[in-house]
């Protein structure tokens, strides 16, 4: 493949030829050339997370270059698919536009289209389980996933065969036995009971925040950043104080935290 001038590439197209460039075997870059799906996979999620790290930010200058970012991912898988004789970029298009009409019935089909968005979110999960036919309940939700979303996916799951708690409340009483279990487990010290008991704890966590409608991975994302908004301001008036955390005792410390807190930090 000759060099081509992509200064000012404009469309999809573009894109396929220049990972095409990039994986020439003779003219390509050497780093491009030796990945592969295992490899690129990483950096598939991690691109994912930017994208959803410039939304929460609002960052709206950030985020076509995010998307670009992860579309590139996708164009990388297609290409060292495409050499493998496996699939091409035209089969993900192919498989992703039939999949959306066939799940959007009330849009593409003779369905109504007067239905709620709670009815269409019920009919989309019965017509993914009609695509499973056959399969466990708990087949296909993916094993890379954060683990406390895969937490959700499989209680969401298991929840829809009734298999789950009907009140908040007996949660709460589960994560109160879950508790105790892990404070025996810290007794004895055995680091085996200790991680049984810690998974235990943080699945029937994931399943009180289910019950409460709340996305566990985002509450524990501001949780994070509210973390770090406070002790950066704990970092901040030590410096005024001409010390760094390392020069200051635990004391001192919660005193500035307990006053970063009040300052709404």
């Amino acid at each position: 493949m000759s060099k081509q001038n992509h200064s000012d590439p404009g469309g999809i197209a573009d894109l396929l030829d220049i990972m095409r460039a990039l994986r020439d075997p003779q003219t390509g870059c050497p780093w491009d050339i030796e990945q592969d799906f295992a490899s690129i996979a990483p950096y598939t999620i991690e691109e994912a997370y930017e994208v959803s790290d410039a939304i929460d930010r609002a960052a709206w200058d950030e985020l076509p270059s995010e998307l670009g970012d992860l579309l590139l991912n996708v164009i990388f898988h297609a290409q060292i698919a495409s050499e493998a004789g496996l699939f091409d970029f035209s089969d993900v298009v192919s498989a992703i536009s039939g999949k959306m009409i066939q799940r959007h019935p009330h849009v593409f089909g003779d369905e109504s289209r007067n239905k709620s968005a709670e009815q269409q979110t019920r009919d989309w999960e019965k017509i993914k389980a009609e695509e499973r036919d056959g399969a466990g309940v708990l087949d296909g939700v993916a094993l890379g996933l954060p683990a406390l979303t895969r937490a959700l996916k499989l209680q969401n799951r298991a929840a829809r065969v009734g298999f789950d708690w009907p009140e908040t409340t007996q949660v709460l009483d589960k994560i109160i036995e879950e508790s105790q279990e892990l404070v025996e487990a810290c007794e004895t010290k055995t680091q085996a009971d200790m991680h049984e008991e810690f998974g235990d704890l943080l699945f029937v966590m994931a399943n009180l925040a289910r019950h409460l409608d709340i996305d566990p991975e985002h509450a524990l994302r501001d949780a994070n950043a509210k973390f770090t908004r406070r002790f950066g301001a704990v970092e901040t008036a030590l410096a005024k104080r001409g010390k760094t955390p390392a020069q200051s005792d635990l004391k001192e410390m919660d005193a500035l935290w307990d006053a970063a807190k009040r300052d709404g930090y």
